[in-house]
């Protein structure tokens, strides 16, 4: 990571911010031609988000006290995780949503640093880690790919992926 670099527990201070964030980076995407998060630019979400860190599910990262790094891990199935990877009844899986680097820091390796984090940091008795992103974006689909992650498969034009913890 970053020299200066703290990752931490978002809390309900932080809320505001992680959401004007991830509208910047969709409106970042959205003028770059990426097919990413566009609904997140009429408030789509924005509840969701304050319930992740209100369930403390939410990460940031901060650089020198600025928030550069968002993330949220779910131990449970959100209704769009069951609509994408279908029911998990057996719980053997976490979610990975909205991992986000101010444009700022893309191609620094922040996310291959946060995706290490997690591996280092978070202790669980689940099996896999997923996630899912539009299936269309090849950059990211490359990225996580290059990043330990199987694809899966495709659910509604998501690509679906896959890494053992």
């Amino acid at each position: 990571m970053l020299e200066n670099s703290l990752v931490r527990l978002a809390v309900k201070e932080d809320g505001r911010k992680i959401i004007e964030m991830l509208k910047s980076n969709a409106k970042w995407m959205q003028d770059h031609g990426i097919n990413q998060w566009q609904y997140l630019l009429n408030g789509g979400d924005d509840e969701e988000i304050l319930e992740a860190i209100k369930q403390k599910e939410t990460y940031i990262l901060l650089n020198n006290e600025e928030l550069i790094g968002t993330f949220t891990l779910s131990t449970t199935q959100s209704e769009w995780d069951k609509h994408i990877f279908g029911e998990d009844p057996d719980g053997h899986s976490m979610y990975l949503h909205r991992l986000a680097v101010l444009p700022a820091y893309i191609g620094k390796g922040i996310g291959k640093e946060i995706l290490r984090w997690i591996e280092d940091n978070v202790s669980t008795d689940k099996t896999y880690l997923k996630l899912d992103c539009v299936a269309d974006n090849s950059k990211l689909n490359q990225f996580y790919c290059v990043n330990g992650f199987h694809y899966i498969g495709e659910t509604d034009q998501h690509s679906k992926y896959q890494k053992k913890f």
